[in-house]
């Protein structure tokens, strides 16, 4: 049976459906499967829509988590997947990173965090405490605005700019003196952290008081998630760095074994597999990490 056998009739032109609902459900039936991946194109030739009226819901619908964008096309989202008994992936997520997340923690003193991207906010599946958990504002189930947390760059970093425009629509609120107001300062802020090999660092953006460092969880479509520290603003978070990145990429690898991380777009080449392990640094020198935290000339990063 073919691929064209299994579509759903498109519509006759002309007989769109008049109310957004209708239109949106129509657009959600064209997904005959959790992996199902659509074009805007197939979205439009399957629905009967015209590729405009397409292509606005389906940014409405990502914004909302009901699909995802990814780099080669759109997929059910969270929300989509939860409602046929899913949790999109997050156990599987959860399972790979908890004795990563668990190290980190005993290791630094610090707070661990796991979280996953959903539209413009953080999305926390895990936190392991220490003696700062009580004074760090999050929680399992809880959420935060992504643009000024270390999490949330980590992963936005990834993202194609106008994906990440997408996502935060055109204003970025301030929490403190600190955060980023503007998205073009934004997006200057996710270019450093590519260049940093993907380290995020924030101090007082969400908090004041409270300084994180984060690395993203990636696969061939992108960031599926992201591991930090937390600490107080006096925290040293260079000196543990490394080990975030460190969790960051072997739970990559546990996900997504034999794979390697396209969408580098700053200059690092991806590996995979064996040849990540092999070339893992557990430790940078203070020349790397001078390097690395003063990519942009100013040595500012935060």
């Amino acid at each position: 049976m073919t691929e064209a056998m299994l579509e759903a009739p498109a519509p006759a032109r002309g007989e769109s459906p008049p109310s957004m609902i209708e239109r949106m459900t129509l657009i959600l039936d064209a997904f005959n499967g959790p992996t199902a991946r659509l074009t805007l194109e197939d979205v439009a030739r399957r629905t009967g829509l015209p590729r405009s009226t397409a292509h606005r819901i389906l940014d409405q619908l990502v914004r909302q988590g009901w699909l995802a964008h990814h780099s080669f096309g759109y997929g059910l989202g969270r929300r989509a997947l939860g409602l046929g008994g899913q949790d999109g992936g997050h156990g599987k997520i959860r399972e790979a990173a908890a004795p990563l997340l668990h190290e980190l923690q005993v290791t630094t003193g610090l707070v661990a965090h796991l979280a996953v991207l959903d539209g413009a906010e953080v999305f926390y599946l895990d936190k392991l405490g220490g003696r700062l958990a009580a004074s760090v504002p999050s929680r399992v189930g809880g959420r935060a605005p992504a643009h000024c947390t270390a999490l949330g760059k980590a992963m936005l970093a990834w993202l194609e700019p106008e994906q990440v425009d997408a996502l935060l629509g055109a204003g970025i609120s301030r929490f403190t003196s600190r955060t980023i107001g503007e998205l073009g300062i934004l997006h200057q802020e996710l270019h450093r952290v590519r260049q940093r090999r993907g380290l995020a660092f924030e101090r007082g953006e969400s908090f004041p008081g409270i300084a994180c460092v984060a690395a993203a969880i990636r696969g061939a479509e992108g960031p599926v998630a992201g591991i930090s520290l937390v600490g107080d603003i006096r925290t040293p978070l260079e000196n543990v760095a490394p080990l975030v990145v460190t969790a960051a990429r072997e739970t990559s690898q546990i996900l997504f074994p034999g794979s390697s991380s396209r969408g580098e777009r700053a200059g690092g080449r991806a590996r995979g597999g064996a040849a990540a392990r092999a070339n893992r640094e557990t430790t940078w020198s203070p020349e790397t990490m001078n390097r690395l935290l003063a990519v942009d000339g100013r040595g500012d990063w935060m």
